[in-house]
């Protein structure tokens, strides 16, 4: 009976009379239009730093890609899946959870794996590319996975989600062009555009917030929080181990670690918002915990990698400046006698 309700609640916009259908209705067409303009900018943003040039030269070469895309469409989604199984979340929030697992990359990765001084062609393309490829991959993947989840089958809004999807690429694709015939514009409209975009989201979340009250505590449960925090460190470190397996070389495993376990949150936000009926309320602010889950997850991996970089340039240097007999051993095989004086006088004078 309660799976019934959820897919009436899907189909027919019906919560029984738990909420006020005119209000709610009326609230979501404003939020609907913010977020299809905030979603229209923030693909634009991306498009533009998007090259036509970098792309070919991968599709040329697609093995780093291929292990990127087959990363990110096999990992996240199973791992959304699981978790979503093992928390025993209810039909919606299972539902944006998988949504989320689904999800292309977006900019948070390239950031991310800029600051992990990771392969940024590879990183771009494979955001280009796991965003067209987001067409068909997103709906196939919540079709497959939503038969574990009984009463959910016939009740997500593949079509829409599809729709959503295509009409996100057109932005998108304005914005490649714009980068590869005026490239002079396309910093400043990712800067602007992303500034508008944040501004709206924080605009939609405070209508949200005043609109639904209490309810938006349904977003922070524990049990979805948790699996907030945890999902995007799984997509990291599986990301990692599996282009690893496949020799990728260190910066292009750093790429796909990033580009794994990074989702495109805007895009999760709009398509919850859009796609579904306003029933969902405020679970489609979730996608938002996990862009932040992401960014905090992230940052400690780029914290750890930063500091063992500079221990290792340490322990490079300190080793630079000290004679083992070893080495005037070495030295001298090599070199002799002259080599081993010149080798001292240098340290002595380091010192």
């Amino acid at each position: 009976m309660a799976n019934l309700s959820v897919v009436d609640m899907l189909r027919n916009n019906s919560l029984n009379g738990m909420i006020d259908i005119n209000e709610s209705s009326k609230m979501s067409r404003i939020g609907n239009f913010i977020m299809i303009g905030t979603m229209f900018l923030t693909m634009l943003s991306l498009g533009c730093t998007m090259e036509i040039a970098k792309i070919k030269g991968h599709i040329v070469k697609p093995k780093g890609v291929g292990i990127a895309i087959v990363s990110q469409y096999g990992i996240m989604p199973l791992t959304a899946f699981c978790l979503a199984k093992v928390f025993q979340l209810p039909e919606m929030a299972a539902v944006v959870v998988l949504i989320c697992g689904c999800s292309p990359g977006g900019l948070l990765s390239n950031v991310m794996s800029l600051a992990l001084r990771g392969d940024m062609n590879l990183s771009i393309v494979m955001t280009s590319c796991s965003t067209v490829l987001a067409f068909g991959m997103m709906p196939l993947l919540l079709f497959l996975y939503c038969q574990g989840f009984e009463g959910l089958q016939e009740a997500v809004p593949y079509k829409d989600i599809a729709l959503s999807l295509l009409s996100i690429l057109i932005p998108c694709g304005i914005g490649i062009l714009l980068n590869h015939y005026r490239p002079q514009y396309s910093n400043i409209i990712t800067k602007v555009g992303l500034i508008i975009s944040t501004i709206c989201f924080v605009v939609v979340t405070t209508l949200t917030v005043l609109d639904e009250g209490e309810k938006v505590l349904t977003v922070v449960s524990p049990s979805m929080m948790t699996i907030a925090f945890l999902m995007p460190m799984i997509g990291y470190t599986l990301g990692y181990l599996f282009s690893f397996l496949f020799r990728l070389s260190q910066p292009e495993c750093r790429t796909v670690s990033m580009e794994t376990g990074c989702q495109n949150g805007p895009l999760c936000m709009a398509l919850v918002k859009v796609a579904f009926p306003p029933q969902f309320g405020p679970l489609f602010l979730y996608p938002l915990i996990y862009v932040f889950s992401q960014l905090c997850d992230a940052t400690l991996l780029v914290l750890l990698f930063r500091s063992h970089q500079c221990w290792q340039q340490h322990k490079n240097k300190k080793g630079e400046e000290f004679i083992t007999p070893k080495l005037l051993k070495n030295i001298y095989r090599e070199q002799g006698h002259l080599s081993i004086v010149l080798t001292c006088n240098l340290a002595l004078w380091r010192h």
